[in-house]
């Protein structure tokens, strides 16, 4: 199988030379990164091409790396049945440059990019309807950035004597604790208390 992905990163890269800067296969999956101002035609030619044929666009997710300067990955997952394979496509980019819209392509691209502006703030050009999907419309920020608070700015609930969704600042019932996730197993000390009398 791995040879197959080879073999088909080796097809994408040759057809595609200055948009495709790099395939490679890990973990049975193969990945290619593409430059963000190609993303339409490159979706286009591995949709059409008779040796592609991904006709199955699965989702698009954001991830954030703030150490970078293009702090963004956007990650499509495409899949070809008549191939029987599976193709990731990643691009970079930052919090001001707009990444073209995939909805001319597939059109389920538009809720994952609704996602992806939502939860990331990842900008997409030409895209019909760009707004909140997850967040209520008067959310500020993206919540899953890295740098975005973790308990977050207000608390949204639903009032039932104004019977409409209200915004108040979050109170914290109890001081925020940070725990390490240790097994009990992991976090044990060498010596318990008790173990002093078993010594002597």
């Amino acid at each position: 199988m791995d040879e197959a992905l080879e073999e088909l990163g080796e097809y994408v890269l040759g057809a595609l030379p200055e948009m495709v800067s790099g395939a490679e296969v890990a973990h049975g999956e193969l990945t290619i990164e593409v430059n963000w101002d190609a993303i339409v035609t490159v979706l286009t030619f591995l949709r059409d091409d008779t040796n592609c044929q991904f006709r199955q666009l699965i989702d698009i997710c954001g991830v954030d790396y703030p150490g970078r300067e293009r702090r963004f990955e956007v990650v499509y997952h495409l899949l070809s049945l008549r191939q029987n394979q599976r193709i990731r496509v990643k691009l970079s980019t930052d919090e001001s440059t707009p990444v073209p819209s995939a909805t001319g392509v597939f059109s389920a691209a538009g809720w994952w990019e609704r996602e992806a502006w939502d939860l990331y703030g990842i900008l997409f050009s030409g895209h019909p309807d760009l707004r909140r999907i997850l967040t209520d419309y008067g959310f500020e920020g993206h919540p899953l950035r890295k740098d975005f608070p973790l308990t977050g700015h207000v608390e949204v609930r639903y009032d039932d004597e104004q019977k409409r969704v209200v915004y108040e600042p979050v109170k914290l019932t109890q001081e925020f604790r940070s725990f390490d996730f240790l097994s009990p197993w992991e976090g044990m000390p060498s010596t318990l208390p008790g173990d002093e009398k078993a010594e002597g």
